[in-house]
């Protein structure tokens, strides 16, 4: 059997992708590694997405999961090697086998950056965690670190405010990148300490995390934090290092407006493309353009 488009990733992107195909009647597969969700179920709340003022991201997701469900969306769980380019008909690679395909949509996201210091890989779990919604509840009335300034980082400090007894925000530069409603909350929550200009330069302890060792950048001052945790929100690397497609220099998918890729009948839609904001409300879009232009090419394709 051929496929019309597999697929690959579970995540707002990819789930988008599979109602439109299908709404299409395209014959259509999602292949996914873990489970139906991606990133965004480790969310405590969205505030940004429209028609929803408030909801949990895994509450979210729940609901787009059912939305598929509802066109019999066929799923498998899997993990993708490889996708072979075979011209009109490729092969999508997996840990079960080969399955062809006219096109594939890639929406595989993306997974934390490490900052490869001593003691994180060494405490992870222990004290060390990449998600404050998940761990959270752990370090109740404890004195926590959590090293960004991004909107995912600031979001989830202020998350950890409600169980926590404080939070040093450790930041590389003096200002942040988060959006300014969530900048003005965390300023404005005394449980918010911020430690401007430094970096995470190790984490301590003996059975669990007992210190966060910081380094001023413009002092070269060493100050150790004393915390229970330490949460890690130091950007994101793409899940592409399975295809050939053209990307930058950091491993994001180089897509045309369209979001073809440079391998003919493969597109890419969501956070593990080129992209200037990486969003829930994005996500869906890439995911209803990806498949809209991969329908677009296989009506092509036939017509020649």
């Amino acid at each position: 059997m051929v496929y019309d488009i597999i697929i690959i990733g579970g995540g707002p992107a990819g789930l988008a992708a599979g109602i439109y195909a299908k709404r299409a009647l395209m014959i259509t597969l999602l292949i996914e590694k873990v489970g139906i969700g991606g990133q965004i179920i480790k969310t405590h709340m969205l505030e940004n997405y429209p028609g929803f003022p408030e909801i949990s991201g895994m509450e979210l997701m729940q609901k787009m999961e059912e939305h598929v469900n509802k066109f019999e969306l066929e799923i498998k769980f899997t993990e993708v090697l490889q996708i072979k380019d075979g011209g009109s008909v490729k092969t999508v690679v997996t840990s079960d086998g080969e399955i062809e395909t006219k096109t594939v949509i890639i929406a595989t996201g993306t997974h934390p950056k490490s900052l490869g210091i001593p003691g994180e890989q060494e405490f992870m779990g222990k004290g060390v965690s990449t998600c404050a919604t998940c761990d959270g509840f752990f370090f109740k009335d404890k004195d926590v670190a959590l090293v960004g300034g991004g909107d995912s980082a600031i979001v989830e400090a202020l998350f950890l405010t409600k169980m926590v007894n404080k939070v040093y925000v450790i930041h590389r530069r003096d200002e942040l990148r988060a959006e300014k409603i969530n900048q003005e909350k965390a300023f404005n929550n005394p449980k918010i300490e911020f430690v401007w200009n430094s970096n995470l330069i190790a984490i301590e302890g003996k059975d669990t995390v007992e210190k966060a060792v910081v380094k001023n950048k413009l002092t070269e001052e060493i100050t150790e934090l004393s915390v229970g945790g330490v949460f890690m929100y130091v950007g994101i690397k793409p899940n592409t290092d399975f295809v050939d497609a053209d990307k930058d220099e950091t491993g994001f998918i180089i897509t045309k407006p369209d979001l073809s890729t440079s391998i003919p009948g493969v597109f890419c839609a969501g956070d593990c493309r080129t992209t200037l904001i990486r969003q829930v409300a994005t996500a869906v879009g890439d995911g209803a353009l990806a498949a809209v232009s991969a329908e677009k090419y296989i009506t092509e394709q036939e017509q020649q």
